[in-house]
């Protein structure tokens, strides 16, 4: 997992050492304004690699009522374009979680896992600016309410293909 802000002096340092189609994605979202964009999902190209846009119009909610969740073919970059606070939790997928719903050879590659209360979550604070990047390993829950108080945020996910960004 990665964890940045857009604002940061550095972070045309950090694009560096990412593989290009991540640098891409991260670069897109500092140089657009995704406010001003129609919610939805849309397939994008940059830099001649295929990825797919998701402009999210959505409410944060209690830790209690979100379910982990995991992907296999795409990278998540999820980045908070306004509205919050967010927070989001994390952890490795050690291959010990129990699957509520499995999407993954569906077109949403996703699956959920149940909620399990002996799994050690890392928490991540997000403001606007701030980008979340999730691997394949990485189990996440996006979207959690800040003290369990909801909040409208505009939630923006670029999804980029794994195998665009591993090295032969």
């Amino acid at each position: 997992m990665l964890y940045g802000n857009i604002n940061n002096e550095f972070f045309h340092t950090q694009l560096k050492l990412l593989p290009a189609p991540l640098a891409s994605a991260l670069r897109f979202l500092k140089d657009n304004d995704l406010n001003a964009h129609e919610p939805g999902k849309f397939d994008i190209e940059l830099d001649g690699v295929k990825m797919i846009l998701q402009v999210l119009d959505i409410e944060t909610k209690t830790r209690a009522e979100l379910l982990p969740e995991i992907h296999r073919k795409f990278i998540d970059v999820q980045f908070l374009a306004s509205g919050g606070p967010e927070n989001a939790a994390y952890y490795n997928d050690d291959g010990t979680n129990k699957v509520h719903e499995d999407l993954l050879t569906s077109p949403r590659d996703i699956c959920f896992y149940e909620n399990n209360p002996n799994i050690r979550e890392g928490l991540i604070p997000l403001e606007v600016g701030t980008f979340a990047v999730y691997f394949p390993w990485d189990v996440h829950v996006p979207a959690i309410a800040v003290n369990d108080k909801p909040a409208k945020i505009r939630k923006i996910v670029i999804k980029v293909p794994l195998d665009k960004c591993l090295k032969a």
